[in-house]
This record gives C-alpha cells, sequence and structure tokens, in this order.
C-alpha cells in the first residue's frame, strides 16, 4: 500500500476532490494547512510576524493499493494545476500496515 499526500491552493480543492470521486476514490482526508507555495495572490497570504512567507494550503491524504497510485497521483497532478508554474506537490510514500479499528477484526 502506499500513502498519497498532495499540498494544493485551496482554489482547486474542489476540483480535485470531484476528479477524484468521479474517478472512484471517495475515502480521501482534507486538512487545512499553511506552507510556502508560491501564493496566486496576496489573499492567499497568512501574515505574521515569524513567517511573511506563508500561506494558507490544502493537503489531501489517501491511501490507496500500490497499482493506483499513477492513476491516483495523475488526477492530482492534472485536476490541481493553475497556470505554468508549480501549482503543489504530490509525494507517495510506503505504508508499512494498515490496521482497521473496530469491526470483526481480530486483536491478539
Amino acid at each position: 500500500m502506499k500513502l498519497i499526500t498532495a499540498f494544493l491552493h485551496h482554489v482547486r480543492v474542489n476540483a480535485v476532490v470531484d476528479a477524484l470521486n468521479d474517478a472512484g476514490y471517495r475515502n480521501l482526508i482534507l486538512q487545512d494547512v499553511r506552507g510556502t507555495l508560491t501564493p496566486l495572490d496576496e489573499f492567499e497570504r497568512v501574515y505574521s510576524e515569524e513567517a511573511r512567507l506563508v500561506i494558507s494550503e490544502a493537503k489531501l491524504s489517501l491511501a490507496c493499493d500500490d497499482a493506483e497510485v499513477d492513476t491516483i497521483a495523475n488526477i492530482i497532478r492534472v485536476a490541481g494545476k493553475i497556470g505554468n508554474e508549480i501549482s503543489g506537490w504530490v509525494y507517495i510514500s510506503a505504508i508499512e500496515q494498515a490496521l482497521p479499528i473496530g469491526g470483526d477484526s481480530i486483536i491478539s
């Protein structure tokens, strides 16, 4: 299994979620985070004394089978794109183990 984590501009989140949903991928996590993507405009900047280069971003996480990685990453990269500049990042990590919480799982 793999964990796909993407950092996106908020303005593209709906398009990415819709594209993933249309392809049948629904079990995802969205978080509001702060990061250093290049802001699209001043409205994206989060001003603070400590970090003037920080903007509000979205973090999307989705676990999937190894065979689905290229498809999902491509959906995110196409739907999340804004113009010709880098619009975000997609990271792919290995998942060593995935354990259910509750259900009929056996715990020893």
